[in-house]
């Protein structure tokens, strides 16, 4: 049985859609989840940041006005995750998943650690 794939999907970010290409052009056709339509909840988010081996602060977006808004610089933990739950936005882009590990696809060719 083959393993899925999953990517946390922004067609908006050329990041984003230059990993899809690259996923589709090894032959995975990925589950596509649109997280800023459907966003992580708060454990969806602590299980990719476990995958990824990163703290919150290590997916959280710093550039986003949100997270100027919202005074994260220097935050907890706790509230960064909570952040990023409420705002999507804050998600730094894309997460690829595949049996219980993730990678950022930035540079997009870090996902092919995972094919």
């Amino acid at each position: 049985m083959a393993v899925t794939v999953t990517i946390w999907h922004n067609p908006r970010c050329s990041k984003s859609r230059q990993t899809l290409a690259l996923l589709r052009e090894n032959g995975v056709e990925p589950e596509l989840r649109l997280y800023l339509e459907d966003a992580p909840s708060p454990a969806e988010l602590d299980a990719a940041l476990e995958a990824l081996g990163l703290p919150p602060s290590g997916l959280v977006r710093k550039g986003e006005a949100e997270f100027k808004a919202l005074g994260l610089k220097g935050a907890p933990e706790e509230a960064v995750l909570a952040a990023m739950a409420a705002n999507p936005r804050l998600i730094e882009r894309p997460v690829v998943f595949k049996g219980g590990r993730a990678v950022l696809g930035r540079p997009p060719e870090a996902v092919l650690e995972l094919l």
